[in-house]
């Protein structure tokens, strides 16, 4: 079967002219892309990917001023993300945006995006504002998620505090901020008491496969676990290949998350096909990969996930 992306982007228009009057023209420094179902349908192609599931990258809602306009934008999008899958089924799925960190209007649009949109899941900011995914007072919404076994796509954003001359955040910055939530789901036990949650890390989790160690270390010093329990939450964890599957990146990662739990991932629109084509020539060209290895990062990791892809195959 072709590729499954399960870090695959979309601008809706609407969505651009509001980013746009609140004074938002990139993410991460990056320009916001242009971006079309049919634009993505190309793309796939080009990379041979069969089906991706779509997914509003940051800033999400975080910008907008109440937790009343964050839920009715979020809404939007979820509406109209339903649309576009229910043209394609096919071809596209949809991560849900949930207006967070507003987590009683987060909880009531991940149930009606999940219940009734049948979103194949939920995206969360690593940070919303400042609020980093795994603090206290988000248990209700990780009940909610935790009720519906479902799949948290995690995904950076700026981070809370000023931005250093010269380096855009997407470089270095949106790494750190993956690994801050990921730390913060093990640390503060969110991965213990809410197992059936599956947490996508884009990326490849930033710095997590990298500093796993260090991290476990901090994890250990806290809270006195057993470190390899602790590594053992930490390579639970699912991770893409977006951005990431080069010669340096790929074998740490391979190395250290549990066997199928790695996705693809292209990061189109925001980065070009040019670049996804690079990197996606790194992931096939890589001489470490065996068939079945490369057979569950291409779609059978999705597809446990996601099994109602399935029927394409």
């Amino acid at each position: 079967m072709a590729r499954i992306d399960t870090h695959h982007h979309m601008v809706p228009s609407d969505y651009r002219k509001l980013l746009r009057e609140a004074g938002i023209d990139d993410a991460g420094g990056r320009a916001m892309p242009e971006w079309s179902p049919e634009g993505s349908l190309q793309t796939m192609t080009e990379l041979d990917i069969a089906a991706a599931v779509l997914s509003v990258s940051a800033p999400a809602t975080t910008f907008l001023p109440t937790a009343g306009d964050a839920a009715a934008v979020a809404r939007d999008l979820n509406d109209y993300s339903a649309d576009v899958v229910a043209a394609r089924p096919e071809r596209f799925g949809f991560f849900a945006t949930v207006p967070m960190p507003h987590v009683g209007q987060a909880v009531n649009e991940t149930v009606r995006s999940l219940d009734h949109l049948n979103a194949d899941g939920v995206i969360l900011l690593a940070n919303h504002a400042g609020v980093y995914l795994g603090e206290d007072g988000q248990d209700d919404l990780f009940g909610a998620l935790e009720e519906r076994s479902a799949v948290v796509f995690i995904h950076p954003a700026e981070l809370p505090g000023p931005t250093v001359p010269g380096i855009a955040p997407f470089v270095t910055d949106f790494l750190l901020d993956t690994t801050r939530a990921a730390y913060l789901l093990v640390h503060n036990g969110i991965r213990q008491r809410y197992p059936n949650i599956k947490f996508i890390l884009g990326h490849a989790g930033g710095f997590v496969p990298y500093a796993s160690y260090r991290l476990a270390m901090g994890v250990v010093a806290d809270t006195g676990r057993d470190p390899a329990e602790v590594l053992d939450e930490f390579s639970g964890f699912y991770f893409d290949t977006a951005l990431s599957s080069s010669a340096a990146a790929l074998p740490t990662l391979l190395a250290f998350a549990k066997p199928g739990h790695v996705t693809f991932g292209s990061d189109y629109p925001f980065a070009p096909v040019e670049v996804a084509k690079l990197f996606t020539a790194g992931l096939d060209s890589y001489p470490g990969l065996d068939a079945d290895t490369r057979a569950a990062i291409d779609s059978g990791t999705a597809l446990t996930l996601f099994p109602r892809f399935s029927r394409r195959a």
